[in-house]
């Protein structure tokens, strides 16, 4: 089969997508980039609350997940985490 006939675009990612973001994702388990330590997302040690939130690696402080609300935007920056572990089927 040529790549061209299995080349879609990033539509047709939604229902896995949804999968991901329609969830409490506390319990799932992000790598940090940094050292490498690995805790559950409610276990990361979190700053802010009014814009949004940073959560840090409590092993080494890297900033491992931005979180920012601006007028009519989401903005995530999960360049922090080398790794999110999410459980099949957990908090759907």
């Amino acid at each position: 089969m040529q790549s061209e006939a299995l080349r879609l675009d990033g539509n047709a990612a939604a229902g896995q997508l949804r999968e991901i973001f329609a969830r409490d994702v506390t319990g799932a388990v992000a790598t940090c980039a940094g050292c490498g330590a690995s805790h559950a997302i409610g276990a990361l040690v979190a700053y802010g609350q009014t814009m949004g939130v940073i959560l840090r690696c409590p092993e080494c402080e890297k900033t491992m997940l931005r979180l920012v609300r601006t007028p009519g935007w989401l903005r995530l920056d999960a360049t922090g985490m080398s790794l999110l572990a999410i459980a099949a089927g957990a908090g759907s």
